[in-house]
């Protein structure tokens, strides 16, 4: 296990890395609902990491090793005029390739992530977790995120 946390590089997703997120984010019970993997990508895939691409403070992290791409999550920087106009991150799409979960993967990530909002000023990290995944909860509160709020959607 040591020589593959040794090995695993973070960095910013390019648009190469699209195909490895899309199936991570498809092979999981929810994401296989409503994710479509397929080759090519559907476009609203494409035009989607443009626009991340292009907007400051939103980035798509990937955590590669021996050049494959075996986690990702997406991390944006939100301006807000609460607690004194504080900026914060915001942590979504945390996935890890099946094949390789339970190797540190994510925990490395979301320390990447923590140590960019760090960097850019953030005073608070916060991220969603559905309400189906008590596996993900015991994940993030062992990372010391506290289930401080409720957490509600409106689809559209």
């Amino acid at each position: 296990m040591a020589e593959a946390a040794e090995a695993l590089v973070i960095r910013t997703a390019r648009a190469a890395d699209l195909p490895a997120v899309v199936a991570m984010l498809a092979d999981d019970p929810l994401g296989a609902g409503r994710e479509r993997h397929a080759d090519p990508l559907p476009e609203p895939y494409l035009a989607a990491f443009a626009a991340i691409e292009a907007q400051a403070g939103n980035a798509v992290l990937v955590a590669e090793r021996a050049g494959v791409v075996v986690g990702c999550l997406q991390l944006i920087f939100i301006p807000h005029l609460t607690r004194l106009g504080m900026m914060r991150a915001q942590i979504e799409g945390v996935r890890v390739a099946r094949a390789a979960r339970g190797q540190g993967i994510g925990e490395a990530l979301l320390a990447e992530a923590v140590t960019r909002a760090r960097a850019a000023g953030c005073g608070l990290v916060q991220l969603t977790t559905d309400a189906t995944r008590p596996e993900a909860q015991r994940f993030y509160q062992r990372l010391g995120f506290v289930a401080s709020h409720i957490g509600m959607k409106l689809p559209l």
